[in-house]
């Protein structure tokens, strides 16, 4: 039987952020988010050599951020002070709902991680290396989300300490899920894999119970911009959503990454494309990566896979990298 029991209630207050003008009530709006392939970078490096993973979340991470800009808001319905009913109040921290929120919560933990010693990567700003004498940690950052590893386990638990007297944050114990993606442990190393995310594709799309097909897409089939057009929202929809699906699936790599080329422009004929998408991503729905312990951490393998393929642009399309014997980075 489930406990279907209230435990207890919340409530957020956010921002009406369409109030905002740029460059009086905001500047920069932007957060950084961490590229699929330097987690699966990441992961490899924590495989091959046998370091463990650890996941944090910060709660709130949002109200963290000193704000730089004068911003004022009314006071919310039901904590309106009867002495002041027509004041308002000026913000010091963020709000969530804040345009610049999300930029503001980077900047404050950027400034966390560089006085502890970390600096980011040039690959990615949001992973941030730790390299001391022999030392060395691994930090990624999806908004609010991390995931941490390296080869001191001691070092780590100092800085998980650290972390926690300066925001408050929840040990999520070893690496399950980060950026969509499932991470499971196995008897030699880690299995990637989106099930959860691809059953959510599929629902949205209403193709949860469509016949699944082998293959993304047709043999030498080229798509252009010649065609009837096709303006339903789902089109769209289901491109980002295979997009992300991306993370651990190369197959459809290079059909989504060709269709969703012409989001601008759509057609019918695109719109059956990304519907076979979704059909294949239904009779993989299970598949995903496995990385395994290398010999070596360093780069054994890159390639190309077309050259001037497309027929409007004559985009090319590549590449594969394998670090150690797992591949990392693919794209089309």
């Amino acid at each position: 039987m489930f406990d279907v029991s209230i435990d207890h209630l919340k409530a957020c207050l956010v921002a009406k952020s369409y109030t905002q003008f740029p460059d009086l009530d905001y500047t920069d709006t932007f957060s950084l988010v961490v590229k699929a392939s330097i987690v699966r970078v990441v992961l490899s490096l924590s495989v091959t050599n046998k370091w463990s993973l650890h996941q944090l979340d910060v709660k709130n991470a949002f109200l963290n951020d000193i704000l730089h800009e004068k911003v004022y808001m009314e006071q919310p319905p039901s904590y309106v002070d009867p002495r002041f009913s027509h004041h308002v109040c000026k913000l010091n921290k963020a709000l969530y709902g804040l345009k610049q929120a999300p930029r503001a919560w980077f900047e404050q933990f950027n400034t966390f991680l560089l006085h502890f010693g970390f600096s980011y990567s040039r690959a990615d700003t949001s992973l941030f290396v730790y390299s001391s004498n022999h030392d060395l940690i691994y930090l990624l950052l999806y908004v609010d989300d991390i995931s941490i590893t390296g080869n001191n386990s001691s070092l780590l638990h100092i800085f998980i300490k650290k972390l926690h007297s300066k925001f408050a944050t929840k040990d999520l114990g070893s690496l399950s899920y980060f950026l969509d993606l499932e991470v499971t442990p196995s008897n030699d190393g880690l299995f990637l894999s989106q099930t959860k995310y691809a059953r959510d594709i599929l629902s949205r799309a209403q193709l949860l119970d469509s016949k699944p097909i082998d293959t993304p897409m047709v043999v030498s089939h080229h798509m252009s911009l010649e065609g009837e057009p096709f303006s339903d929202p789902t089109l769209s929809i289901a491109c980002g959503c295979s997009a992300i699906f991306n993370h651990h699936e190369t197959k459809h790599s290079h059909t989504v990454n060709s269709v969703s080329q012409f989001l601008h422009a759509p057609t019918a004929a695109h719109f059956q494309v990304v519907k076979r998408i979704l059909r294949y991503v239904k009779g993989t729905i299970d598949f995903g990566l496995a990385f395994t312990p290398s010999s070596s951490s360093g780069l054994m393998a890159f390639l190309d896979a077309d050259w001037a393929g497309c027929l409007d642009i004559h985009r090319s399309t590549s590449d594969y990298s394998i670090l150690g014997d797992n591949l990392v980075s693919w794209s089309a």
